[in-house]
């Protein structure tokens, strides 16, 4: 898989010493987020920050102590069509669950990863021509 647009979250004990940091719901010390300012790192990054998200909440929901996440998302775009060559992530979790415990856990993430999810299906993106009435907000009418 073509890895040009790398990108890294973190937080817990494995948050990186470099990087944004940002506030998170699921930790008192926030995320750190390692990742340049393109469209490719950006959509690699929506993915990364929902799976280290839901290893959290998923977490908690199993009863699993997590002290640290840290994930790694990378993929490329073909430069002809522009579409993704695809996204590969991986996940190092810091916990003293036992590994078939964390090897569920991260397999109950990627079932329920809600970015990733959303990109395997596809999406409709489209330009507005305006913002929607009293809302400030686009409306979906099309161009």
């Amino acid at each position: 898989m073509d890895n040009r647009f790398e990108v890294e979250v973190s937080a817990g004990t494995m948050m990186s010493a470099s990087g944004a940091r940002f506030p998170h719901r699921w930790t008192p010390g926030g995320v750190t987020v390692e990742a340049d300012f393109t469209g490719a790192h950006l959509l690699h990054l929506a993915a990364a920050g929902c799976v280290l998200n839901d290893v959290y909440r998923e977490a908690a929901a199993l009863g699993i102590e997590v002290r640290g996440v840290r994930v790694t998302a990378a993929g490329g775009l073909d430069t002809e069509t522009w579409h993704s060559t695809g996204i590969g992530y991986w996940v190092e979790v810091s916990s003293d669950a036992p590994a078939d415990q964390l090897a569920h856990l991260l397999e109950v993430v990627d079932q329920a990863a809600e970015i990733p999810r959303a990109i395997r299906a596809g999406a409709t993106v489209r330009r507005v021509l305006e913002p929607a009435p009293g809302g400030g907000r686009p409306s979906p009418r099309d161009p």
